[in-house]
C-alpha cells in the first residue's frame, strides 16, 4: 500500500482575510479553483518551495451554517520557523493575538481569523528565553 500526503483542508468564512493571515506566516497562493456550480472556492497556500504541503482554504460562498463554531475538530496546523520571536513579533505588529507565547523559545500558538489553531515551532534548538515573551500570559484557547 502506498499513501501520499496531499493537503490539510480548513473552512474559512472570509477568503481574503484568511489569505492575508496565512501570507503573514509566509505562505503563498499556489492554486485556486472557483466552482460556480458548487458555489465554493478552493485556495491552496504553501510555504515557498514546499508547494507539495499545502493548506486548502475552502470558502463556501453561501456560508457554513451548522458547522462547529470553533474549528477545533481537526486539531491544528504546524509550521517550523527560523526565529520564533521574530515571527511572533511580526504577527503581533499586524494585529494577531499570540495565544500561547513562546516563553520557552520553542513553541507558540496563534489563531487564524476563522479560529484555526496554528502551532509555530522553532527550527533546531530552542532560542534562549527573552522578554517580552517570558512574561507574557496565555490568552484564550490554543
Amino acid at each position: 500500500m502506498t499513501i501520499k500526503y496531499l493537503h490539510t483542508m480548513v473552512r474559512v468564512a472570509d477568503l481574503d482575510t484568511s489569505k492575508a493571515f496565512f501570507e503573514l506566516l509566509g505562505l503563498k497562493e499556489t492554486r485556486r479553483w472557483d466552482n460556480e456550480g458548487g458555489r465554493f472556492t478552493l485556495m491552496f497556500m504553501a510555504p515557498p518551495g514546499q508547494e507539495d504541503c499545502p493548506v486548502e482554504l475552502t470558502h463556501n460562498w453561501d456560508g457554513d451554517e451548522g458547522l462547529p463554531s470553533d474549528s477545533r475538530h481537526f486539531g491544528h496546523l504546524a509550521y517550523s520557523v527560523d526565529n520564533i520571536y521574530e515571527v511572533c513579533q511580526h504577527l503581533m505588529d499586524n494585529g494577531v493575538t499570540i495565544n500561547r507565547p513562546p516563553r520557552d523559545g520553542r513553541m507558540a500558538f496563534v489563531r487564524s481569523p476563522d479560529n484555526i489553531s496554528i502551532e509555530l515551532l522553532q527550527a533546531g534548538d530552542a532560542l534562549a528565553p527573552a522578554e517580552p515573551w517570558v512574561s507574557m500570559e496565555n490568552i484564550g484557547h490554543w
